[in-house]
């Protein structure tokens, strides 16, 4: 097995590594996307809408669910399928800007998950705005070879054409929503209904050309709606829909508390990861209670919480009532990175630094921000720190020690511990009173996906489970971009999770 970036320098991807021959599986023409492009944010503008004019989600959600239910959907929602005790499938999560970083997580994810059973995709499967006529290259091409079935939940970005591009290709075609009422005159509704984007008249017209790509009978998957459960070998999965806000309307939260009964283990996927950045984010549920209560409930034996969103992988392992859940983010499938060095030092929820789990390690991830950093405002000589040079400093700022150690020779200057500080190593953003500059939130929001790099290290990841009635073994498979990581992808964080 090769070094992982927990061994070696060379095991993140840095160095001069061959390239990966993952290039071969994208199209000549690639659309990049900036957030800084004043069109691509007016594209997206529903989710600022949403929180500006009250979230319109469960209303549309429900009535997507209606339609499935007329069309002869069972009320449970549950796809019971056929496999054996011992199983494996993925997990990846915010896959879709059909760029480099995207297909570079492919020949890994096709050589680790060859026998597996299925695929799930866990929040944000098309970026930008979720458009039908994007499914081809940021869907049906990267994962062609994959032969086996792909379930999805969608995140926000699939939200932003209402979710229709999302039902067409996940739920068997689902027609288009009759319109919903019109609103009452200068409602707060109304204002929402005329800014809304909406899908153009003729997005999708190249969508049954995309779906040959993956058209083998092994391949195909039909879900019963943007929420679901499946009931495989010996645990139940479950799949929620935490729409453009990140939060569950009351008709689907009845719906997981029901699916959530009963002594089968569960693993819960959901767009919004409960525990992130060492801060606890329960998931609010329309009428009270939240999506965390539900799995910290002893009588429902939920062994591991899966969440998207943010693009990179944690691990929280929490102790609930003599038992321990697994409170995972795992969105590094595709999308920019999202920094992990901004991530304090962990205490919370019995969780210590001790317990925790990241990648890209802190100080990887500092130095990949550092030199974004240093070519955007064309200061590359100050900003910009050696691997080793930032995992350093991290260690001291952090005051633990790195998953990979620092080099004994590398001694932390003033330039690397101001870098660190500019870019918000180990820092609440509620507890800053000194200037830094933009990472945790308006950089990742604006500046990292105008700056993404189209060369390694991408630090991009996605997740194995292997199933048996005695446990479930999960391990995080890193993809770098390198060849040696394409044809050996190392395993970056393990863990057995017992059942019984």
């Amino acid at each position: 097995m090769s070094d992982s970036s927990r061994d070696t320098a060379e095991g993140a991807g840095w160095g001069s590594a061959e390239p990966g021959l993952y290039r071969r599986l994208m199209p000549s023409k690639v659309e990049k996307i900036s957030w800084l492009d004043p069109r691509m944010l007016w594209a997206a503008r529903n989710g600022v809408l949403a929180s500006w004019f009250g979230d319109p989600t469960g209303g549309t959600r429900s009535r997507w669910v209606a339609q499935r239910a007329a069309a002869g959907v069972p009320a449970d929602k549950v796809i019971r399928r056929d496999d054996p005790d011992r199983f494996s499938f993925l997990v990846i999560g915010d896959t879709g800007e059909g760029d480099d970083p995207q297909y570079a997580v492919v020949p890994g994810l096709l050589k680790a998950g060859q026998d597996t059973r299925f695929a799930v995709v866990a929040s944000d499967v098309i970026y930008p705005v979720g458009s039908a006529d994007d499914y081809g290259t940021k869907f049906f091409r990267p994962y062609q070879d994959y032969q086996a079935p792909i379930y999805a939940i969608p995140g926000n970005h699939d939200w932003y054409e209402d979710l229709a591009a999302f039902m067409r290709v996940f739920c068997d075609d689902a027609p288009p929503l009759t319109p919903e009422p019109r609103p009452r005159p200068l409602s707060r509704a109304w204002l929402r209904s005329l800014l809304w984007h909406r899908p153009r008249p003729k997005d999708g017209q190249r969508l049954a050309e995309a779906r040959t790509l993956r058209s083998s009978p092994a391949q195909q998957a039909v879900q019963p709606g943007p929420y679901w459960a499946i009931d495989t070998g010996p645990v139940r999965i479950i799949g929620i829909d935490t729409g453009l806000l990140g939060t569950l309307d009351a008709e689907q939260g009845a719906w997981l508390r029901e699916v959530s009964r009963g002594p089968r283990p569960k693993i819960l996927v959901t767009g919004s990861p409960l525990y992130v950045d060492g801060e606890h984010e329960p998931c609010a549920i329309d009428g009270g209670g939240t999506v965390d209560d539900i799995v910290r409930d002893p009588a429902h034996h939920y062994v591991a919480a899966i969440g998207g969103d943010i693009h990179n992988y944690q691990r929280y392992p929490v102790p609930v009532d003599g038992r321990t859940i697994q409170y995972i983010v795992a969105g590094g499938g595709g999308a920019f990175m999202h920094a992990t060095h901004t991530i304090p030092r962990v205490d919370i929820a019995g969780v210590t630094e001790n317990e925790f789990r990241c990648y890209p390690l802190r100080g990887d991830s500092l130095a990949f921000y550092s030199k974004l950093y240093g070519r955007r405002l064309r200061l590359r000589r100050f900003f910009t720190l050696t691997e080793a040079e930032a995992t350093a400093v991290v260690a001291e700022r952090l005051e633990f020690r790195p998953g990979r150690a620092a080099a004994p020779e590398i001694r932390t200057t003033r330039r690397t511990r101001l870098v660190a500080g500019l870019l918000g190593t180990g820092s609440r953003p509620d507890r800053a009173k000194r200037f830094r500059l933009p990472v945790r939130k308006i950089y990742t929001q604006l500046f990292s996906p105008s700056s993404a790099t189209y060369s390694p290290p991408f630090f991009k990841c996605f997740l194995r489970l292997d199933v048996t009635p005695e446990s479930v073994r999960l391990r995080c498979y890193a993809a770098t971009g390198n060849r040696a990581q394409e044809t050996d992808p190392p395993i970056e964080d393990e863990v057995t999770i017992p059942l019984l």
